[in-house]
């Protein structure tokens, strides 16, 4: 999709990392049709689209076939992985060193939370509304996992200080909570970014796991969620670098990015700070 030299890519005018479900991927279908004229308009101008996902690689991978973006870097299991770029490999012995350390914890802590490795795919399927075959490639993790947490905000409060414990990181996003060593989607960004060495970056999401790469992109864009309760107030919000849409998943997606490449006039302004 990109002119390459030397085997980096060319400077690009705009880089847009996404979340998907809930933002992208419409929350109860997963469908992301809503967003097809923003996703034309993006890549008419030569701007990559940065999947940033709680999904697996697998998962991920598909979703890139289904949109046109395959061979494009991605964020995946919430930060704690990354795929398309230079030296990134996944790694089974994260995800094994992870759930080893997690049946440490207390039981009465350790079984409030039922992770994905802790359920057959038909469970997975039943909690995310994915197909079968869809649920078994969110099974196969490398670096996180994600479950339900079972218990109360105070039950939460000592998990996560457990978790600390192990240096595991507990983030919530739009349905589960993942557990991971500690990467963010914001610090991935900062990885991709350095690659492609955009003249602007824009993010948009919808849950708290989103809310250090809205605010670290020069444009935020929080897509409405009826499904949960909305992100606080945000750096940046007031100032309008970060806006909030009033419509939910790819429908939101779709009008807030059109109106951002109307207000960047195609990309002749001057990047932003």
């Amino acid at each position: 999709m990109l002119g390459e030299t030397r085997g980096m890519p060319l400077p690009c005018p705009l880089l847009v990392f996404t979340d998907l479900d809930g933002t992208l991927l419409d929350h109860d279908t997963y469908q992301w049709d809503s967003a097809a004229p923003a996703l034309r308009r993006l890549k008419a101008i030569g701007a990559p689209v940065i999947l940033s996902s709680s999904k697996t690689e697998a998962e991920i991978r598909a979703v890139q076939s289904d949109l046109g973006l395959a061979g494009v870097p991605a964020i995946v299991e919430n930060g704690a992985g990354l795929i398309g770029m230079p030296n990134a490999a996944p790694s089974e012995e994260e995800y094994t060193a992870l759930r080893e350390r997690l049946d440490t914890l207390p039981h009465h802590l350790r079984s409030l939370f039922r992770g994905f490795g802790d359920m057959s795919d038909e469970a997975v399927a039943e909690a995310t509304g994915l197909s079968l075959t869809a649920a078994r490639l969110a099974r196969n993790r490398a670096f996180s996992e994600p479950g339900l947490w079972l218990g109360d905000d105070a039950s939460l409060s000592e998990f996560s200080t457990a978790l600390g414990q192990q240096h595991i990181a507990a983030r919530q996003g739009g349905r589960f909570l993942t557990l991971s060593f500690g990467m963010t989607k914001a610090d991935r960004m900062t990885d991709i970014v350095a690659y492609f060495r955009p003249a602007r970056t824009a993010a948009l999401g919808d849950a708290p796991n989103d809310i250090e790469m809205v605010e670290a992109a020069d444009f935020g864009i929080i897509v409405a969620n009826p499904h949960r309760d909305p992100l606080p107030p945000l750096d940046g919000e007031a100032a309008g670098r970060i806006i909030r849409t009033t419509q939910a998943g790819p429908v939101g997606w779709n009008s807030a990015m059109l109106a951002l490449l109307d207000r960047l006039d195609h990309i002749k302004e001057e990047p932003h700070g």
